[in-house]
């Protein structure tokens, strides 16, 4: 039972669950003026976020024990699922512009949030495989990208944009830790942004051409595409560095759209101030590092790249998310890693969180005990071209 225990990341647990906890704390501060507004109870948001958190959890301790190779077994039954719900979506009624949400037993998903952990098992999968030939670009490297470019295409038909630009982010991530040469990896880099630039040139209409001027230059029309940006700064700066204290938040009270969302850190900054946010952004790094320390011990080629997937999903996210609230990139609606309100979005967090620790549990139990047969049948040996995340 000992030995048992010596197995789980307690890191892996807890900081995702603590992040989690303090995310519901938040949406019902910044929440409870929209809630009431929307005329629902102060909670309302609250309530509803904890309700997922449940759902999550429950999927969480679950995937903490289901073996993570069996979902390599799942490929085809996943990416059909994922490709159905990308299409049926499209015949949605639109909400806020975009077709992104599904009707599902009285719930409301975002089919693209699960496209993201869909993607990164597919690829893990598919180029565990063919690590010895991964060099190979058009019997190796193309046939994935076939799949990764429909399910890109399916997003950017909501439209999407902002979504599609992440997966294709985390994609490359796995992508270029499989081991491909260097010169493919260029050219997918490559064709993939020509892709969102014509996606997007498709699609631009003054609202999308606002976020950009209203990233770069938000005093130029602080009314209208500004107005969010300014609000956030005022936010932020308001905030210093111990906050004005929890609740206390002045731009959550009509002036900062979104606040439980997109926005949140912000309302963080202004309630707990620089030290608050410091706490998040140690939370996020250190899952982050932790699921790429766990990467560069698993031997199971699978689950490395499965970890480095997982990792890289909440790195590029939060970079975005803080991105767009700083005023470094436009804004493109994405949220906080286990902060923001969402439903989709923390049941997917959640489940990639249960799957890390799975694969941490494997990679613990294989030094605990090398000789075990069973460890010995699934584990192959790391491929010299696949390409580790160098921890110190």
């Amino acid at each position: 039972m000992k030995q048992r225990w010596k197995t789980f990341d307690f890191i892996l647990i807890f900081a995702p669950i603590m992040l989690t906890l303090f995310g519901i704390v938040m949406i019902y501060s910044a929440s409870m003026v929209i809630a009431v507004k929307d005329g629902y109870p102060a909670n309302h948001y609250m309530m509803k976020q904890i309700q997922w958190f449940i759902i999550g959890l429950g999927l969480f301790i679950f995937c903490i024990f289901f073996n993570y190779r069996h979902y390599q077994k799942l490929m085809k039954f996943i990416v059909g699922i994922l490709i159905v719900m990308l299409i049926v979506v499209l015949f949605e009624e639109p909400i806020k512009g975009a077709k992104s949400w599904l009707s599902i037993g009285g719930f409301s998903v975002q089919p693209a949030e699960f496209v993201k952990l869909g993607l990164i098992m597919y690829l893990a999968s598919v180029y565990s495989k063919k690590q010895h030939y991964i060099a190979h670009f058009g019997t190796a490297v193309l046939p994935p990208l076939v799949m990764t470019g429909i399910l890109l295409g399916l997003i950017t038909l909501q439209p999407d944009i902002g979504t599609a630009a992440i997966i294709f982010l985390i994609a490359c991530s796995v992508i270029f830790s499989s081991g491909i040469k260097l010169r493919h990896l260029s050219l997918l880099i490559v064709a993939g942004i020509g892709f969102v630039i014509l996606a997007g040139a498709n699609m631009l209409n003054s609202e999308r051409l606002s976020r950009f001027s209203g990233a770069y230059q938000p005093f130029l029309d602080a009314e209208d595409s500004g107005y969010q940006l300014i609000q956030s700064y005022l936010a932020i700066g308001t905030g210093g560095i111990d906050g004005l204290g929890l609740g206390q938040s002045i731009q959550k009270l009509g002036y900062l759209t979104e606040a439980h969302n997109d926005f949140i850190m912000a309302v963080v900054a202004e309630e707990l101030g620089f030290v608050g946010v410091v706490v998040v952004l140690s939370l996020l790094a250190t899952i982050v590092l932790r699921g790429l320390y766990i990467a560069r011990k698993c031997q199971d080629t699978f689950g490395s790249l499965l970890a480095i997937g997982i990792s890289s999903m909440i790195g590029v996210q939060a970079f975005i998310n803080l991105g767009a609230i700083s005023g470094l990139l436009p804004i493109t609606g994405v949220t906080l890693p286990f902060i923001s309100y969402g439903g989709s979005s923390l049941l997917v967090l959640l489940i990639s969180m249960g799957i890390l620790n799975n694969i941490a549990r494997h990679v613990k139990k294989a030094n605990l005990e090398p000789n075990m047969e069973s460890e010995q049948a699934y584990t192959d040996q790391k491929p010299k071209n696949i390409r580790r995340v160098q921890m110190q």
